[in-house]
């Protein structure tokens, strides 16, 4: 609310005052005929005062933007208001420091702010240059899961702008199950004080609520300078085709059983001068994947099949230099050394997953990976996505 209105209100709430003492001693009908008079006795006063108190704060606040625009020379205007006198006082002590400043370091205050706004103008640009290449959407939520921000190709998988998004919950662009979803793995983010990235397969809502999107998030909690959650950073993307790929892991689960069988029963007798890989599987079975690799339970590549340097560009001698760590996107040494304790737990394990080609572009894929417990190796079994 604006000074102005807020002083002329007030002093309209005043003018009640002697209304009501009028009524009480005279009677209803006399405070009536003084009403009229006394209200705009009231907005009178209400406008002057206002005005002495609201023109000296204009003129402030517009020196204020000369100064931001490094005009350092500007002439702070005085007025008859004792508390805003202290304040342009304060303010031209400010501006005399900075002004000796900028002369110890010997530069002139026109190209500080030239190159600041320089600066400023190219980060803002390149960061649109981003959002408009990369496939899919940035988001932030603050700890109650309230929008903040929105980039626009949000609307390119949902059909919302990001205006429809951003200072609304974002539980209600989810279906109930998956909002609770998120609201629990939000409650864990916070309590964990882990600057870590965090992967989030969900269901939105469309504009049009046609169908339901899956969409995949990568995010990474927020914290201030005190450690406090403060919300979450995402990067999303529709990820409707991964359920097509998990079906199909789904219809080769009996294929990869055969094939772990003829993997171990080779490993038992095949001589160590010869690849521990080739050849593992029938031909039938092998066409169902696009590569291969064998790790130990660091991480290290042990071997891989052949055919890698199409898919991923390194020769096998380089892919042996290398620990499963380099391969994959997103997932630290120690998150990986994780996946592995857990999969030697259960035995195998399927993974959605982004591998990082030689060049450093990136592909989709779904891993099948074994706990080989007679050599304690893994073997991971690579499909790549159509994304």
């Amino acid at each position: 609310m604006k000074l102005r209105w807020l002083l002329t209100i007030m002093c309209l709430a005043i003018s009640l005052i002697p209304i009501a003492m009028i009524s009480g001693l005279q009677g209803l009908q006399i405070a009536g005929m003084f009403l009229a008079l006394i209200l705009v006795t009231t907005l009178a006063v209400a406008f002057v005062i206002s005005y002495f108190i609201s023109i000296p704060l204009v003129k402030l606040t517009r020196n204020i933007n000369e100064i931001s625009k490094g005009n350092l020379d500007v002439e702070l205007e005085k007025s008859e208001i004792y508390e805003i006198n202290n304040l342009t006082d304060s303010l031209d002590r400010v501006m005399a420091s900075l002004k000796l400043a900028i002369h110890k370091v010997g530069l002139k205050k026109e190209e500080i702010f030239e190159e600041t706004v320089k600066a400023k103008k190219e980060a803002e640009e390149n960061l649109d240059i981003l959002l408009k290449k990369i496939d899919g959407w940035i988001w932030e939520i603050d700890e109650k899961g309230i929008c903040t921000k929105c980039s626009s190709k949000v609307s390119g998988t949902l059909g919302y702008s990001p205006k429809q998004i951003i200072g609304k919950e974002i539980f209600g662009f989810l279906p109930p199950a998956d909002a609770n979803k998120l609201k629990d793995i939000i409650h864990v983010i916070s309590q964990q004080k882990k600057d870590a990235t965090n992967k989030l397969d969900l269901y939105w809502i469309s504009q049009d609520n046609s169908h339901p999107v899956w969409v995949r998030s990568f995010c990474i909690p927020m914290f201030n300078h005190a450690n406090n959650f403060q919300g979450i950073r995402c990067f999303s993307r529709d990820a409707t085709e991964y359920l097509v790929a998990e079906n199909k892991i789904e219809d080769l689960q009996i294929k990869l059983n055969e094939a772990y069988k003829q993997l171990h029963e080779l490993l038992q007798h095949k001589p160590k001068e010869k690849s521990l890989l080739e050849p593992v599987l029938d031909t039938k079975v092998e066409q169902e994947f696009d590569y291969m690799i064998l790790f130990d339970e660091n991480a290290k590549i042990i071997d891989c099949t052949n055919d890698i340097e199409k898919k991923l560009g390194y020769r096998k001698d380089e892919m042996l230099s290398l620990t499963f760590a380099d391969v994959v996107y997103l997932e630290s040494h120690d998150d990986i050394r994780a996946n592995l304790d857990e999969i030697r737990k259960q035995g195998s394990m399927h993974i959605k997953n982004i591998h990082k080609k030689k060049d450093g572009s990136s592909v989709f894929v779904s891993e099948h990976i074994r706990y080989m417990k007679e050599r304690n190796m893994f073997i991971c079994m690579v499909k790549q996505d159509a994304m």
